[in-house]
């Protein structure tokens, strides 16, 4: 074990554990502002409730994503000088306008819509939350759109004095083919996440609280979130097939670890399970579909796609002698347990909406069990989802240009990033269990009571008339 190997744990580690935070952030925000609307369109009280009651989870973690995200901006400095010296001119731009104009966005208006109930009008108010929601999906794009130069570098030029990638042309690092299909697959994924969560709530509140006052707005609750989840999870396979497609063309080897295809095809079979040798050089045995890779490739049911074992030796002839090849179990199977997390959790929006249908209320504590287990489903898919993005591109850290090795810092040593890497997984493992039980207590809770406080009545005892009895 080296600095290069720590360093490479921590960032993945410190990545999935924010990434546990934001599409949480991402789908509330819209979600919370949508029931908003529908109080302000409709008058109705149990929306009011709902968007208070859905709003402070979403607070919760959006203080916990942005406590979490704060440590990534340090990390390529820390870990990854090399890197950051390499492409700071191009990376830097889009994060700089993340945090000046969408992070400082997303803030001011968060900010306005917490302590504006009740004293800012109704429609600044509702207009607070929406802009707040533009700028998390703002914030969001500009982070993906730095992401996918790593994944297909475009709008640049290496200066041969410098040895550091320069940016030419802005417009084309904001239009990235592959940032363009990550966001609203991203933003899709997000949506399940949040949908999810509502329904979970929602539904346990349903079963558990049957004569509640507030069992209509509960029951509203998991319908809207299964409609929403099972409309993004729709969403997340047509954006996820346009992405396939493009992955295919700009990072083939991704797409071949994807499905364990060792040898190129035409037509290529889907690999619905396969066994490879223990050095992952070659197919021991496998089940497959025919046909559906080289649609889910090309667009063509008779398309070619590439092989590990012809990618490894294009790119060693390419780009000189060693290993091109991602680690095939990690990509093979993160790629498989995203498409099945995800499926799992629209089965149960499914099972949710017909549970209720015709006003019947569910009492199945299976269902309910379910349902409670129902958001960590698409979580694990979106972290599934990014681990197979980012294992995939390996060796790589920018494609093409910079090998992950050469990214890292030299002057780190071996102690102080394991050092770093202990001390914040330990503290990432205390703000879990804070965000858990703080959900889970606010969620037990239920929606607010909207009933106005009685007003104290602070006369004095002797300035109050007599009264006598008869």
């Amino acid at each position: 074990m080296d600095a290069l190997d720590v360093a490479r744990w921590q960032f993945g580690v410190t990545t999935v554990y924010h990434f546990l935070f934001v599409p949480l952030t991402i789908g509330l925000s819209i979600l919370v502002a949508i029931l908003q609307t529908l109080w302000h369109r409709t008058g109705n009280e149990r929306y009011l409730k709902l968007t208070k009651f859905y709003g402070k989870l979403f607070l919760i973690n959006f203080a916990m994503g942005v406590v979490t995200g704060i440590v990534q901006e340090f990390q390529f400095g820390m870990n990854w000088s090399d890197y950051s010296r390499f492409v700071g001119d191009i990376f830097g731009a889009p994060l700089a306008i993340e945090a000046l104009v969408a992070f400082f966005l997303e803030s001011t208006f968060i900010g306005l819509w917490i302590f504006g109930w009740d004293r800012l009008p109704k429609r600044a108010h509702l207009a607070s939350i929406w802009a707040a929601a533009i700028g998390t999906n703002l914030s969001a794009y500009f982070i993906l759109a730095a992401n996918s130069f790593m994944q297909n570098p475009v709008g640049y030029r290496v200066n041969p004095t410098t040895g550091r990638a320069e940016l030419t042309d802005f417009v084309a690092v904001l239009t990235n083919k592959v940032a363009l299909i990550t966001f609203p697959h991203t933003l899709s994924g997000s949506f399940l996440v949040a949908g999810s969560l509502i329904v979970a709530v929602g539904l346990w509140h349903v079963i558990r609280n049957r004569d509640s006052a507030d069992t209509a707005a509960y029951r509203f609750a998991t319908k809207f979130g299964s409609w929403v989840v099972l409309v993004s999870s729709a969403l997340v396979v047509f954006t996820g097939d346009i992405q396939g497609k493009i992955m295919t063309d700009v990072q083939p080897m991704k797409m071949a670890a994807a499905e364990g295809l060792y040898t190129t095809e035409s037509p290529a079979s889907f690999s619905v399970l396969t066994v490879g040798s223990l050095d992952g050089s070659r197919e021991v045995f496998a089940i497959k579909i025919p046909y559906l890779l080289s649609f889910l490739g090309t667009g063509d049911p008779n398309g070619t796609v590439q092989g590990i074992n012809d990618l490894q030796a294009q790119y060693a002839s390419q780009y000189g002698a060693g290993s091109y090849t991602p680690i095939i179990p990690v990509t093979y199977w993160s790629f498989r347990f995203m498409i099945a997390f995800g499926m799992a959790a629209a089965a149960i929006a499914l099972l949710v909406l017909w549970s209720q249908r015709k006003g019947r209320t569910p009492t199945s504590r299976w269902l309910l069990r379910a349902g409670l287990v129902m958001p960590v489903l698409p979580l694990l898919a979106n972290s599934f989802g990014w681990i197979f993005t980012e294992m995939g591109r390996q060796p790589w850290i920018v494609f093409g240009e910079m090998l992950t090795r050469n990214g890292v810092s030299r002057s780190v040593s071996l102690a102080e990033v394991l050092t770093s890497f202990t001390a914040f997984t330990l503290i990432y493992a205390t703000l879990a269990v804070v965000e858990f039980k703080l959900l889970v207590r606010y969620a037990k809770a239920g929606v607010p009571d909207l009933t106005p406080a009685p007003v104290d009545d602070d006369t004095d005892d002797a300035e109050r008339p007599l009264a006598f009895a008869y």
